[in-house]
């Protein structure tokens, strides 16, 4: 694996993490109505997951924030469900680990916060993505949990802790 660091995110992150968020997700075709682009958090994401049973990482290399993911409680679902929010990589932190280390952190993450399932929502067409969820243990379910309000997602998984 490449020389990254896994971080908590900080304020001087905010502007980082919503261009990676507002790149990425027009990439795979997630820029319309019903995804996580639009989401108000996506402005000030440190502020967002400062929060109780939540929290945010950054990949960064080289000084360069690179990717993100977080977890935080379910919306709308069981108060020992988190979600997997939110987690997404430039083309420079693809391929080289840090998918499975920010994986890792945040399942971490949501064990110390109390939660013992993990549910998350994507979209067909983020392959390598769903690959990455089936590696470590996350199963497809038929239906959306919870009230995310990503009605655009069609893809859904979940994960026991």
């Amino acid at each position: 694996m490449t020389d990254i660091l896994i971080r908590p995110i900080e304020t001087r992150d905010n502007a980082a993490v919503a261009h990676i968020i507002r790149t990425v997700m027009p990439e795979f075709g997630a820029d319309g109505p019903g995804f996580a682009i639009h989401d108000a958090e996506v402005g000030a994401m440190s502020e967002a997951y400062d929060r109780p049973r939540s929290a945010y990482f950054v990949v960064e290399r080289d000084g360069k924030v690179i990717g993100g993911g977080g977890i935080a409680p379910l919306d709308g679902g069981d108060a020992d469900v988190c979600e997997l929010r939110k987690m997404y990589f430039l083309p420079e932190a693809r391929g080289i680990g840090a998918g499975s280390a920010m994986m890792l952190r945040c399942l971490d993450a949501a064990r110390e916060h109390g939660f013992h399932r993990c549910y998350l929502e994507t979209l067909t067409g983020m392959d390598a993505a769903q690959a990455l969820y089936r590696r470590h243990g996350f199963r497809t379910i038929c239906a959306p949990m919870g009230g995310t309000g990503h009605f655009s997602c069609d893809q859904f998984y979940l994960r026991d802790l």
